[in-house]
């Protein structure tokens, strides 16, 4: 489907929120927009993608009413079996969900306060809490809030990328020295190497 420019603006309104754009010129000058792949012929192509957050409007009318009332956040830690399986489970049964992830001391006192223990995997399904993996636990908990029992998700569909669980403040401080306990590894920050690969105090 090609977009003239003056359709445009109502293409960023109407496109999924994880869609793609596509911007080329053809052989005679005009520009082309498209939600769709051009032509194989066409040297030249930009592609953006716009990840803003899931868009309930895209999604099928079951999911997208228990995303709305009971939105899902998984907390998950690096090197975590359990957290691997709960990630499976939530990506075949289709479910829309956000992952937070646990590697500083900062995103350790978060999910603590979230889940008021030091145990993960930790699902939210809205207000429902759920720490550490039990499939039973987690379907019976997604269907309390009327998530379908099967995967209805277009194929297309994507969760956003995996964020911190506690991101750090942006503000003028940001370059001040990092806190004692945290090690610098190739340029990246990393938390002091807790045993068992999970952070201190914390347990799968």
């Amino acid at each position: 489907m090609k977009i003239s420019n003056a359709a445009l603006a109502l293409l960023f309104i109407v496109t999924c929120a994880h869609a793609q754009l596509y911007k080329w010129v053809a052989p005679d000058g005009s520009v082309s927009y498209s939600d769709t792949p051009p032509p194989a012929t066409v040297a030249k192509v930009e592609r953006k993608s716009y990840s803003t957050g899931p868009s309930l409007s895209d999604l099928p009318y079951e999911v997208a009413q228990a995303a709305k009332s009971s939105p899902v956040t998984f907390y998950s830690m690096p090197k975590c079996p359990a957290c691997d399986q709960g990630r499976k489970l939530l990506t075949e049964r289709g479910i829309p969900f956000s992952e937070k992830t646990v590697n500083t001391n900062d995103d350790i006192e978060r999910v603590q306060k979230v889940s008021g223990g030091s145990q993960l995997p930790v699902l939210m399904v809205g207000r429902s809490k759920q720490v550490g993996f039990e499939p039973s636990s987690w379907s019976n908990a997604l269907s309390a809030a009327g998530y379908p029992l099967s995967n209805t998700l277009p194929k297309t569909y994507t969760n956003p990328p995996p964020e911190a669980a506690a991101p750090p403040a942006k503000t003028a401080d940001a370059a001040a020295p990092k806190k004692a306990a945290e090690t610098e590894q190739n340029g990246i920050v990393q938390p002091p190497p807790p045993a068992g690969n999970a952070p201190p105090g914390f347990q799968f």
